[in-house]
Formats: C-alpha cells, structure tokens, sequence
C-alpha cells in the first residue's frame, strides 16, 4: 500500500514485531493497547517493548534497528534468551493502523545479539542487506568449510539424522547417554530434545567419551531419562574422515594440501 504515515496530528498507528525463531516458534507483538490479528498472526500488546529508530538507505549499505525492553512478557523471558532461543531469529518489523489493520513493512532481518542487564533486554537487528558483505570468493582453508549434510557437502540428512531417548543424565546435565548413540560419530554433530524444557533448542556435541554424550552448555533442570531426542551425526571436516568415513571427498569444500605460511620461511639447506 502507499501511505504517508504521521502525516495528521493524530494517527491511528502502532508499531508491530514478528520473531520467527529458529525452532519453529512465530511470536508477534505490537505496541497497542490491545492484541491485533496482523497478516494472519496474532500480535500480542506488549507496550514495554520499546523499538529504537529504523534507519533504511536505498545503498547497499546494512540498514539498522534495535529492540528493548522488560522481561514481562510470558512469551519472552530470561530462560529463553539465556538457551539461544532467539539467536539468529528472523525478525520483521512495521507500521499498522488498528483501525484498518493496513500495514507496512519497515524492516526485515534477523536478531544478531541478545544482551541482558538486570530485568532489561536488548536485540540488535541485522537487516537482509547483512548479506551482502559476505566474502563472494572463500578463503583457502585446510578444513572443510561446509556445514555437515549441507550446502557443498551433499550428503544426505536423513541418513545422518536419528531419533532416540534419554536412557542416562549425569555431569551436572551436560553429559548424557541416548540409546544405541554410543558412536564416536555422533562427536561434533548435535542433540535436539522433543519434549522438555530444551524443546526445539539444538545442543551441539563437544566430545563423545564412554557413551556419554558432552553437550554445549546443560540440558534444562526438568529433563529426565527417557526424554525423547533427535540426534544428527557429526564430522571434524577433515579431508580423511571425508574420504574414508563418507566416501564424499569430491566434495571436500577445502583445500588440504595447499602449502601454508611456512613454505615462506624455507630456505635450501646444504647436502652433507
């Protein structure tokens, strides 16, 4: 729509967010007084959410944007921003007449930093033009620079992909044991809880050591044995794992033999 917003005196309009996490969670809010149903989503009133200024620029510089406010919100609180829920969360932000319920998008990108001080949060917002700064040629690298089964790498994601259960927990929660998952395969891949307070949340695997599993950081305190899990194998991009645990060296996004510094500091020495 074209409209020229704050043009009288008094306006109809209110401010509205919508977070898409990365587990699957769309959260809307507004600063309204009241809840508004905005493009099929309803966006909760949440006026202790305070937005900063939007700074939009037809160059291909980033456009910037902040968000902050009190942890009051039932849907945003201190547990979640602390287990990375809304790391890397899309966000969208824009304008509404809650009248009308016509709108206008302002801002799109996603949640770069969470910072907390006492009951106050702040987001800053990276826009889709953040895109645009990433390094066109990679850089020379002796390991692999793809993500496990994803973009390069072509091995398949369900192969590597299991379910399981909880069977122990120990090392204060950050070290557990998933049924038949004892393999050293699963080293550097990553735990994903079905139930629980981790729901959604996916927990890399630092080191696999007698069966257990150490996770990242501890799973939630109301976790328990027989808690279901979704488990993806990992892989320490090497260019021998590749070839002889995958088979997949022909996609090695690397380059392992390429001499590195020291070939500079070489000098010929002498035969005896």
């Amino acid at each position: 729509m074209s409209r020229s917003w704050f043009s009288q005196p008094l306006e109809t309009v209110a401010v509205w967010w919508r977070i898409e996490r990365r587990d699957g969670v769309t959260l809307g809010f507004t600063s309204h007084d009241r809840d508004l149903d905005v493009a099929g989503l309803r966006h909760r009133s949440a006026p202790g959410m305070v937005p900063s200024a939007v700074r939009r620029s037809a160059t291909f510089e980033a456009d910037s944007a902040e968000i902050a406010g009190a942890l009051s919100h039932d849907a945003i609180n201190e547990a979640d921003l602390a287990a990375g829920r809304f790391d890397g969360a899309r966000v969208t932000m824009g304008l509404v007449d809650w009248e009308t319920l016509d709108g206008e998008t302002l801002f799109a990108g996603s949640i770069g930093s969470v910072g907390r001080e006492g009951a106050q949060f702040s987001a800053e917002l990276a826009s889709v033009k953040q895109q645009l700064l990433r390094e066109i040629v990679p850089r020379t690298s002796p390991a692999c620079r793809a993500e496990f089964c994803g973009e390069g790498c072509t091995l398949s994601v369900a192969r590597y992909t299991h379910e399981g259960v909880l069977s122990e927990i120990g090392g204060e929660r950050q070290w557990v044991k998933v049924a038949g998952a004892t393999s050293e395969d699963f080293a550097f891949g990553w735990l994903r809880p079905v139930d629980g307070g981790d729901a959604g949340v996916m927990l890399r695997i630092r080191a696999v050591e007698g069966g257990w599993l150490m996770l990242e950081r501890p799973l939630a305190p109301e976790s328990y044995a027989g808690l279901r899990v979704v488990l993806r194998e990992g892989c320490d991009h090497t260019v021998s794992t590749c070839a002889q645990r995958f088979g997949n060296a022909v996609n090695f996004q690397g380059e392992p033999y390429l001499p590195g510094n020291d070939l500079l500091t070489r000098y010929p020495v002498a035969q005896g």
